[in-house]
């Protein structure tokens, strides 16, 4: 209270308990609740809790960080509705599952009203049965392409009834699009566990259902222009949320990302119900799928306003060759995959975000590999190409 500013918001109760002896003793309760603003300390710095660890962030990490806390500020937003508005069914079946003993206190347990007793957004989005009335674009669109390539105009590859936009409550939501997704995946006849071939999706269920559920737990619900996308291509899924990572995570390093709630709120309940559990192991589950059928490791791209993840159905590499390929060398080999169709050196760096020289070099290290192949006219041919290439 007395070394940032603005102070920290907090509130302060006392508990009379017994000791192990019997005799009584006082607990101090200090809950602090999730602030709006960022607090700085009076030295001008600011601290994020990651993990177990408190990590003094940058002037650009702020920034991030202050655009991050507005949208999960969001989520706690009061809406003009009263429960009655809300799903009966729904509130009635959340609030027996973890035993509260009325939708009223439900709703306040789970912080879904505010200090004054008003419903949140986040009431709303899970438990309305049609939030799009004020919420148009918090939907999930699940869209199926006959080619790699989405085309455009006449040749758009898009399907007759490929475009399927589904509405509802958020857990409504994820479970209709996981029925759409598993109806509309191709498959293929395998092996299964049982020794005999069946019909089976190249690319496992649980990986591609984590994506779907962390694009409907985490995406910034203040975006209204965008909704969720789940693009179906012969050889991959593309999985694309509203909103950015938060300010101190590096998408080129999925597997360090510590667990972040943009909602903590819409997250919680999301856990409850089984959705997900909360624990940030879900990136960590989405890569231990895809290794285990020896797929590519998932796929994050992360633009202005989206990230997008692409799970794709292609054979992994082997380990002692992966560990010989520069980051570089990778980062290229994604942008080969992800195109699916040759690329000049320019666009191949434009793409990768990696110098001209350093892309060079790094296609040098695939083609010596096998990985790639070059087609032009000669070494200094403008028009040439590199895709990538069988081993």
């Amino acid at each position: 209270m007395d070394f940032t500013e603005p102070s920290v918001r907090t509130t302060i109760d006392e508990r009379v308990t017994l000791d192990e002896s019997g005799a009584e003793a006082v607990i101090l309760v200090i809950r602090v609740d999730p602030g709006e603003v960022l607090h700085l300390t009076q030295r001008g710095e600011c601290y994020l809790r990651v993990g177990d660890e408190s990590r003094k962030l940058s002037v650009a990490q702020q920034r991030e960080l202050a655009y991050d806390r507005g949208a999960a500020h969001y989520e706690a937003s009061p809406v003009p509705l009263d429960v009655a508005d809300l799903d009966r069914d729904q509130l009635e079946a959340y609030t027996q599952s973890i035993g509260a003993s009325s939708v009223e206190g439900m709703l306040d347990a789970r912080d879904l009203t505010d200090r004054q007793g008003r419903l949140t957004v986040a009431a709303q989005l899970l438990f309305d049965d049609r939030p799009q009335r004020e919420f148009p674009s918090a939907v999930i669109r699940v869209l199926k392409y006959g080619s790699d390539q989405r085309g455009v105009g006449a040749s758009m590859s898009l399907e007759e009834n490929g475009d399927r936009r589904l509405e509802g409550s958020l857990p409504q939501q994820i479970t209709a699009a996981a029925a759409t997704i598993e109806e509309l995946l191709p498959k293929w006849r395998q092996l299964g566990p049982s020794g005999l071939f069946e019909s089976r999706s190249r690319i496992p269920r649980d990986a591609w259902l984590e994506g779907l559920v962390n694009a409907v737990v985490h995406r910034s619900y203040s975006m209204m222009g965008d909704h969720i996308r789940v693009e179906i291509f012969p050889n991959r899924i593309e999985i694309t949320s509203p909103g950015r990572f938060p300010g101190l995570v590096n998408p080129d390093k999925p597997l360090d990302i510590k667990r972040y709630a943009r909602n903590p709120r819409i997250a919680r309940v999301c856990s409850d119900m089984g959705i997900t559990r909360e624990l940030g192991e879900g990136i960590r589950r989405m890569f231990a799928e895809m290794r285990r059928r020896g797929l590519v490791d998932p796929i994050y791209q992360q633009s202005a306003s989206t990230v997008t993840l692409t799970l794709l159905a292609a054979d992994a590499l082997p380990a002692e060759l992966r560990e010989r390929l520069t980051a570089s060398a990778l980062a290229v080999l994604d942008v080969l995959r992800l195109s699916d169709q040759p690329l000049g050196t320019g666009q191949i760096a434009e793409l990768a975000d990696i110098t001209r020289m350093t892309a060079t070099r790094a296609l040098g290290l695939l083609q010596d590999e096998g990985l790639v192949t070059w087609q032009g006219a000669s070494k200094k041919d403008p028009r040439a190409t590199w895709s990538f290439g069988k081993l």
